[in-house]
């Protein structure tokens, strides 16, 4: 048998497949730096696997995350998001994920990516880490403090600094795969 995180467990295919294929691998890419953002706030008070489940819809429902189409959201489109089951139908969630696709094509603009951005928060190159077990594993960081405080400052919600340590983590900025994990990696 594989050993896993904790997390992942052997219970739901969907938290092995994103497990072993996406959380932890660095992403340089906005499209998807874009998607991890508005989902991961997305799933604030709710459990992941939930988020997993609707994955596919937010991406029909968010126009696979373009974030030019999302920033010109209007009020008719979120009464229609609210009305779609397939994702999480909170107002605030959603009028955030519209908050911030306007100001994440504003750090676009100031520099050149948002990739070059987020990125500068751990200096480049991802943070790896040596945890035992899970429980070892911090809800945030100082870096993700930092990341909170300068994305709420642009005008970005539901970025607390839990949220955005779970963002670093999805996206490769922090690798907290478990010492005793097939995809710990201690280079």
């Amino acid at each position: 048998m594989t050993s896993r995180c904790e997390w992942a467990g052997v219970n739901h295919v969907e938290y092995i497949i994103y497990h072993d294929t996406e959380w932890g691998v660095p992403i340089h890419d906005d499209r998807l730096l874009f998607e991890f953002l508005i989902l991961e706030g997305a799933q604030a008070g709710l459990s992941w696997l939930t988020i997993l489940k609707k994955r596919e819809n937010y991406r029909k429902a968010f126009d696979g995350f373009d974030v030019r189409k999302i920033a010109h959201y209007n009020d008719k489109k979120i009464v229609t998001l609210l009305a779609d089951a397939g994702i999480v139908r909170n107002r605030l969630k959603v009028a955030a994920a519209v908050r911030n696709a306007q100001a994440f094509l504003a750090v676009q603009k100031e520099f050149g990516s948002f990739d070059a951005y987020i990125w500068d928060f751990v200096g480049g190159k991802p943070l790896k880490n040596a945890r035992q077990s899970a429980k070892d594993v911090p809800v945030k960081t100082a870096e993700s403090d930092a990341m909170s405080k300068d994305l709420v400052r642009r005008g970005f919600k539901f970025v607390g600094s839990t949220i955005c340590y779970a963002f670093m983590q999805a996206v490769g900025m922090v690798d907290d795969h478990t010492v005793g994990c097939f995809c710990y990696d201690a280079g």
